[in-house]
């Protein structure tokens, strides 16, 4: 069971080796996050009021990036966990936000929301294994469990057009969550590529995965920080 958590994962082009530093581009790109948490947290203090969701997403994003740091240098069982686990805890986390804070959901039906998503996500992969005979996951890089998210953004996006028509804060913010969702999906690509452009790009793409996704996750807090400060509720 211990050798179980101990055994090595080569998932990306950069890593040619076991060693700690194999991943040199990956794991450095990661600092992208605590920038980005860094950013969040003083734009979250020059402001007013004050926003304690948007510091404790700021806490998290530091967490996405430390984990996917250990991942990209230890890459292995464990450290994929330290890696996994707090992007989906944000994902959720900030799905939930935009049910409450964009939508005006109540706390119940947030929630409800929130689960029936998080089971869209665990099931899209089968489902469509099963559609296609392929295992979609591996032919994606893994990157297929992330699909959801961009949907997400793109369906809170337009919501926000239909539940709140004529309001200025929300359009704003609508244009904005679908320009994120556009870099996302441009992201998201890049991580995709990562192994089948190996031949060509031996440091792959993956750490282009990291850069946009760090500017990602700033936006979408920043976006709901602004959201709140212009008095919608």
């Amino acid at each position: 069971m211990i050798e179980t958590w101990f055994a090595p994962i080569r998932a990306y082009c950069e890593r040619a080796d076991g060693s700690f530093w194999a991943e040199p581009l990956n794991a450095a790109s990661n600092g992208a996050f605590l920038v980005a948490a860094l950013a969040v947290a003083w734009r979250e203090r020059k402001g007013a009021p004050a926003d304690p969701v948007a510091l404790a997403l700021a806490g998290l994003i530091a967490i996405v990036g430390i984990g996917s740091f250990l991942f990209h240098t230890f890459a292995v069982r464990w450290s994929l966990l330290a890696d996994v686990i707090p992007i989906a805890v944000f994902i959720y986390g900030y799905f939930f936000l935009a049910m409450r804070r964009f939508l005006g959901v109540g706390i119940v039906a947030a929630v409800v929301a929130t689960a029936l998503f998080a089971g869209f996500n665990v099931g899209l992969e089968p489902a469509l294994d099963t559609a296609t005979g392929r295992a979609m996951g591996a032919a994606t890089n893994g990157s297929l469990s992330y699909l959801p998210a961009v949907l997400a953004l793109v369906g809170v996006a337009a919501a926000l057009f239909l539940v709140r028509p004529g309001e200025p804060a929300a359009k704003r913010s609508a244009v904005a969550l679908l320009g994120l969702a556009g870099l996302f999906a441009v992201s998201l690509t890049l991580r995709t590529l990562d192994i089948t452009l190996c031949r060509s790009l031996p440091f792959g793409t993956h750490f282009l995965w990291h850069l946009l996704n760090a500017a990602v996750l700033y936006g979408l807090v920043v976006t709901a920080m602004r959201f709140r400060r212009r008095g919608v509720t």
